[in-house]
């Protein structure tokens, strides 16, 4: 419409001078009175011609501008269409709000990490979509530039995620409104943290096992002289002697798994079968206080050693067991893609607090009476001595252990 108006005037005023000029032409054939008529028609004919002419260019014109606009607009289609792609294709969460903080645009990334539906949030408010604290930094008008923290989402899970919050400008340089950049960084800390963890347990593992030894000696020693005094104390006090015994089995059992701790873990990989190596260390541990539900049942086969992660294993579902005295569901279940399968352990038990959450996997860290602290250093250093990874959720009256195991190990690890 707006390409047209000027052509629209231009015929307007060009109709307009052909009317002077055919009222002038008349007046002066009236005027000359004797002109032959033929010339009259010659000359009021070569205007209308002219005209004619005109108005047929002035339309050529018009379809050539009507071209050029239908390009320019398939054009810009073209370039809007590409940058919708690549926002939607870059591994970042990318969200962009107006001058009111109204929501105006959510990428797939985004979708994925914050766990919602642009359709959902899209023309509403940013105290729908955000909690803190990036509610609050958003509310302050505040401009960040790379930072982390830790955040939870509408499914109630927490995340750790890395961001930078920016004026969104226009082609004037004008601030139309805010852009969110973010992206996931929690199975990346959780790789540091482990990575740390195991760097920590080395150093311990290799005093861990000299002080086993120096242990086990003596604890031989007292145990031989305990069994001569059996024989030779009054029936009266047995059990004295029984007391002294139970206590040795427990310091032996400690100093067993401290060496199983300590002694370097080397997986003798093979494929093996995780549904039946599950499915085993479940059904041993079967009570009538605790249902287990299992539902591993065609898990893939992955490449591991199978004593290890039977142990691995076993140790979780000792420790979910343990965690309910008084009775609860156990429920074992399983997700995978073509590179890793995950294996979760959940209970019903008093919940892990979060306080204590960076210490469990620390050997002789325990809030039990009478364990040990090894059970989960040994998963721990198992898992990952097969590339994987281990963590926990918890909250009260619900805890679920992840393994996490590739599929495939490229090469054993050391």
């Amino acid at each position: 419409m707006n390409e047209t108006l000027p052509l629209l005037t231009v015929v307007f005023f060009f109709g307009l001078f052909f009317l002077i000029f055919l009222i002038r032409a008349i007046a002066g054939m009236k005027k000359r009175g004797s002109a032959p008529e033929r010339e009259k028609t010659t000359e009021v004919s070569f205007v209308v011609d002219t005209f004619h002419g005109l108005v047929a260019r002035l339309k050529d014109k018009e379809r050539e501008l009507e071209v050029l606009r239908k390009k320019a607009e398939d054009r810009a289609d073209v370039i809007e269409t590409y940058n919708e792609y690549i926002l939607q294709s870059v591994p970042s969460g990318v969200i962009s709000l107006d001058r009111g903080l109204t929501v105006t645009r959510i990428n797939a990334a985004a979708e994925r990490i914050l766990g919602v539906k642009a359709g959902d949030f899209i023309g509403k408010s940013y105290t729908e979509l955000f909690g803190d604290p990036l509610q609050a930094l958003l509310r302050s008008g505040a401009v960040e530039g790379r930072s982390e923290t830790h955040y939870t989402i509408h499914s109630g899970k927490d995340i750790h995620i890395g961001y930078s919050l920016t004026p969104l400008v226009d082609s004037q340089k004008e601030i139309i409104g805010r852009l969110l950049v973010f992206t996931d960084l929690t199975e990346l800390k959780a790789l540091e943290a482990q990575a740390e963890l195991r760097d920590r347990l080395s150093s311990l593992g290799e005093m861990a096992a000299g002080m086993a030894h120096e242990l086990r000696n003596p604890m031989g020693v007292i145990a031989g002289y305990t069994k001569l005094l059996g024989k030779k104390v009054e029936p009266s006090s047995l059990h004295i002697v029984d007391s002294i015994t139970n206590e040795i089995a427990v310091m032996d059992r400690i100093i067993t798994d401290f060496l199983s701790f300590a002694r370097p873990t080397e997986p003798r990989i093979a494929t093996i079968d995780l549904s039946d190596i599950i499915g085993k260390c479940a059904g041993h541990l079967e009570t009538h206080d605790v249902r287990i539900f299992s539902a591993v049942e065609g898990v893939p086969a992955i490449q591991g050693d199978e004593i290890l992660l039977r142990q691995a294993f076993a140790n979780l579902v000792q420790n979910a067991v343990e965690a309910m005295p008084h009775g609860g569901e156990l429920g074992i279940g399983f997700v995978a893609d073509e590179n890793a399968v995950e294996v979760s352990v959940s209970d019903t038990g008093h919940g892990v607090p979060e306080s204590i959450r960076d210490k469990i996997f620390l050997p002789f860290y325990t809030t039990k009476d009478k364990g040990t602290g090894l059970g989960l250093a040994i998963v721990h250093k198992i898992v990952v001595s097969h590339r994987g990874s281990v963590a926990v959720e918890s909250r009260e009256g619900a805890t679920t252990f992840r393994v996490k195991l590739p599929r495939k190990q490229v090469t054993t690890p050391r």
